[in-house]
């Protein structure tokens, strides 16, 4: 299923930003402050720079680098509209430092948090 074409246009909405050569993304987790233990939901738009993204290549996840490991859980990823995700079944069981995990496609994008 084709996500988004193309950057014309596209405007992403307020949450943290990356970005690579190809794409940009913006999230934000609901609850805003993440809490461990305590699950959450995370939301996701993405505008493609170049070319286009297939929904079906969407992923999500995270790890904590310095433990070597990820979370216990799976999350689950709905489309909701053009270029749009929404994502359960987050919940960090212990404080660090995690990196959040974005695959687009063939773009692999990281962003790294840090719960207490």
């Amino acid at each position: 299923m084709l996500v988004c074409a193309g950057a014309a246009g596209c405007e992403l909405p307020p949450g943290a930003r990356v970005e690579n050569d190809r794409v940009a993304i913006s999230y934000r987790t609901a609850p805003a402050r993440i809490e461990v233990g305590k699950p959450f939901v995370l939301e996701l738009s993405a505008c493609p720079k170049k070319g286009a993204l297939d929904a079906a290549r969407v992923r999500m996840d995270a790890s904590m680098p310095e433990h070597r490991h990820g979370m216990n859980y799976r999350v689950r990823v709905e489309p909701l509209a053009a270029a749009r995700f929404r994502s359960e079944g987050w919940l960090f069981h212990m404080p660090g430092r995690w990196e959040f995990v974005f695959e687009l496609g063939g773009e692999r994008l990281t962003h790294s948090v840090r719960i207490e």
